[in-house]
């Protein structure tokens, strides 16, 4: 069986988004399975329809199954992670612009803090989320409007990340931030599928 490759995107995201198309070619060249799921309403994003879309797509889960979030992504599989059951391990995560703590610049909208608010707030076990995980990375950007970079913190100090700080990558979008390879995120999967 190939080592397995999700590549989760985050809010407002699509599969054909920024690098994801290709870290998805770089990963196959090296053998990986590689699926890039689109989750429902991505306008709209809800913890009780991502999580779930993901458990469908993954099936089993095995220590050759690895994640690769973006943003709300990195959300989505360690809820998905909190859910396995207790005996299960996946083999690793790569969280790029991942958050638990706070985001900044949210728009003054109603329905995109709620939207927030609604991921933030909801409670997340991350020592149960660290129990499913062998290895994790974490990669963030000094200048990412959205995620600062005291969200690092959570996921050194609970989940045992290695923590990675891109310079001036933004918040690693396609759209906005110009971002079509992230090196960075190859390296640290072809790492932890050691």
């Amino acid at each position: 069986m190939p080592k397995r490759v999700f590549i989760v995107h985050g809010w407002g995201g699509y599969p054909e988004e920024g690098w994801f198309p290709w870290l998805k070619k770089e990963l196959e060249a090296r053998g990986f399975e590689v699926l890039v799921p689109q989750l429902p309403d991505s306008d709209n994003p809800r913890i009780h329809n991502w999580v779930p879309k993901l458990s469908e797509m993954v099936g089993v889960p095995d220590q050759e199954t690895y994640f690769v979030g973006h943003s709300m992504g990195c959300q989505t599989i360690a809820r998905y992670l909190e859910s396995l059951p207790e005996e299960v391990k996946v083999g690793g995560v790569v969280f790029v612009a991942g958050f638990f703590k706070r985001l900044t610049n949210i728009e003054d909208d109603t329905e995109v803090k709620e939207i927030a608010k609604h991921w933030l707030e909801t409670p997340l076990d991350l020592e149960k989320v660290k129990s499913h995980l062998f290895k994790s990375v974490a990669i963030f950007s000094d200048n990412d409007k959205y995620v600062p970079l005291d969200n690092k913190d959570d996921f050194h100090n609970k989940l045992g990340s290695e923590i990675i700080i891109e310079h001036h990558k933004g918040h690693f979008s396609g759209a906005s931030d110009g971002i079509t390879e992230l090196p960075s995120v190859l390296e640290a999967v072809l790492k932890i599928a050691q």
